[in-house]
């Protein structure tokens, strides 16, 4: 077996400092300084953050309240389009781009719970 890493590869500790949640989402509007963003607010239980997300074109804001969506929540905030992000949700997205969708829970849980 080969003990060098991959280039592409991380180390299960790595792995382990992503902290991954699900988050309601509460609220959603368009980004006012952007053409592909949406503003979103996500409950994680014990706080609300704002996430800016690249879905505009895939989902409207309505198709997106009240879904529960698996959030990386330890990542560091960022401006995007002079709006804080505070957070990024998981999609998966075809190799062109055609489709974009946001990583769910298959039932219903709490806001906050942990994602392993």
């Amino acid at each position: 077996m080969n003990t060098e890493s991959a280039p592409d590869t991380i180390s299960f500790d790595d792995f382990l400092k992503v902290k991954m949640r699900v988050g309601k989402v509460v609220e959603a509007a368009d980004h006012p300084n952007a053409d592909k963003l949406i503003v979103l607010k996500v409950d994680l239980g014990n706080e609300q953050r704002q996430i800016v997300a690249g879905l505009k074109g895939y989902y409207t804001p309505e198709q997106l309240i009240g879904r529960n969506l698996i959030i990386v929540a330890n990542l560091a905030p960022r401006m995007m389009r002079g709006v804080e992000s505070q957070g990024m949700l998981l999609a998966a997205s075809s190799a062109d781009r055609a489709q974009v969708i946001t990583l769910t829970t298959a039932a219903d849980i709490p806001p906050g719970s942990a994602v392993s």
